[in-house]
């Protein structure tokens, strides 16, 4: 459950940076490349790479909870 806090506007631009830096270093793992690799066929030319770091971490979330 998020706090009062992180709601706050001010902390926006700190989150969005975090965002940011947490998808270059999901991006960049050697676990993200091979998933992108196996998932070839079903990615788009207008996937973006914050689509593609989403679809990541779900499908991780998934696999994880089995």
């Amino acid at each position: 459950m998020a706090n009062s806090s992180s709601r706050r506007p001010e902390h926006a631009a700190e989150n969005a940076e975090l965002w940011q830096s947490l998808k270059c270093a999901i991006a960049a793992s050697s676990g993200f490349q091979r998933w992108r690799s196996e998932q070839l066929s079903s990615i788009t030319k207008e996937t973006s790479d914050e689509q593609l770091v989403r679809l990541y971490l779900l499908d991780t979330l998934e696999t994880l909870a089995y």
